[in-house]
């Protein structure tokens, strides 16, 4: 039997989707099926996460760090990798386009609710144009 590599490198697998699928499927194995851990993850699924307990096991261990995938890497990043590599230079720009439409608007609505939240003055009430 060979021992699992625990290298530092962390695992590819998303600590927070971990933890989602811990906190929301554990009991049917789910987020064990993600890290690769196919065969625990249909024990797990037999046995309702151990009854529960197995289950709060491993949403503690995803949530503080300590849960591996099946090469042995901690699960350890929140984010996955944001990497700009496949995006061309085009919908970057793009992007930066957007969010300034997003800034501007933002502050026209800013401006609004401003204008919108003082007081009106008083005024007369309507006169009758009937003649007696």
């Amino acid at each position: 039997m060979t021992l699992p590599d625990l290298s530092d490198a962390p695992s590819p697998r998303s600590r927070g989707v971990a933890l989602a699928l811990a906190a929301l499927l554990g009991p049917f194995g789910a987020h064990r099926f993600y890290v690769g851990k196919t065969g625990t993850a249909a024990l797990m699924l037999c046995t309702l996460g151990g009854l529960g307990l197995w289950y709060l096991y491993d949403v503690i261990l995803v949530a503080g760090g300590s849960f591996r995938d099946m090469d042995g890497r901690l699960v350890s990043r929140w984010d996955p990798e944001e990497s700009s590599d496949g995006l061309s230079s085009q919908v970057l720009e793009e992007l930066s386009f957007l969010r300034g439409e997003v800034a501007e608007l933002s502050e026209r609505l800013d401006f609004a609710e401003r204008l919108l939240a003082q007081p009106r003055p008083a005024e007369d009430p309507p006169r009758s144009t009937q003649h007696i």
